[in-house]
């Protein structure tokens, strides 16, 4: 019997021995994309200037500085919320000539910078200037341009004609005033062509308008939550 039981005892041994012990699993976690946010190409930001901009003293490769005056939103979420700073530079500025041409600016936007820190890079140009007076928009780059004066010379021009009239006809009468007229005439003509036409200038807090050129990813991470 004891015999027996020793063997018994020595068999469940062996047995558990050669029967594998099971192992803990690790629970596996499903890999989580990180959520992202798309501004669309095509998106209209409005924005302050923070600096002056003026194509008498602007030159290419001046940095411009602005700021996001209203939020924008995207599905019911604001991707850009107010008070983000919008970094960019001249990229082209002409002042008008003399006798004709018209000055020009042209800048580009490059940058977002949100409150918390957090960078984006962008393609921004500019829409619309709505915040300037006597300025129209050229083209689809962009490019602001001032408003011509042709009008203003050909004023200063008469008007320093009329006043030689004036002058010749107290003086001398008849061929006088003709001799007055015509030496007005040259005189006005003389300043309209040394004068040059008038800059572009663009305020600090002046208003514009940006444009997305193309969609925008953003970390939705790094973006402030809805508003709830």
């Amino acid at each position: 019997m004891r015999s027996t039981f020793i063997a018994l005892l020595l068999t469940a041994a062996a047995v558990a021995q050669s029967t594998p012990v099971p192992q803990p699993v690790a629970a596996s976690v499903p890999t989580m994309n990180t959520a992202v946010l798309e501004i669309p190409a095509g998106t209209k930001v409005p924005l302050a200037l923070k600096n002056a901009i003026s194509t008498k003293t602007t030159r290419e490769g001046d940095p411009v500085y602005a700021e996001t005056v209203f939020p924008v939103v995207v599905n019911e979420r604001v991707v850009i919320p107010a008070g983000t700073y919008v970094q960019g530079r001249i990229t082209n500025s002409k002042r008008a000539g003399r006798i004709k041409g018209h000055a020009e600016v042209l800048m580009h936007f490059t940058t977002l910078i949100y409150p918390s820190g957090y960078t984006v890079v962008l393609p921004g140009a500019l829409d619309s200037v709505p915040g300037a007076d006597k300025t129209t928009m050229k083209g689809e780059e962009g490019t602001i341009r001032q408003d011509g004066q042709t009008a203003e010379k050909v004023g200063t021009v008469a008007g320093t004609a009329a006043t030689g009239t004036t002058i010749g006809a107290v003086t001398g009468g008849g061929k006088g005033a003709l001799i007055g007229a015509a030496a007005g005439s040259a005189v006005g003509t003389a300043i309209a062509l040394l004068s040059r036409g008038n800059d572009v200038k663009l305020e600090a807090g002046t208003t514009v308008e940006m444009v997305i050129q193309r969609p925008v990813t953003l970390d939705a991470g790094r973006i402030p939550p809805p508003v709830k």
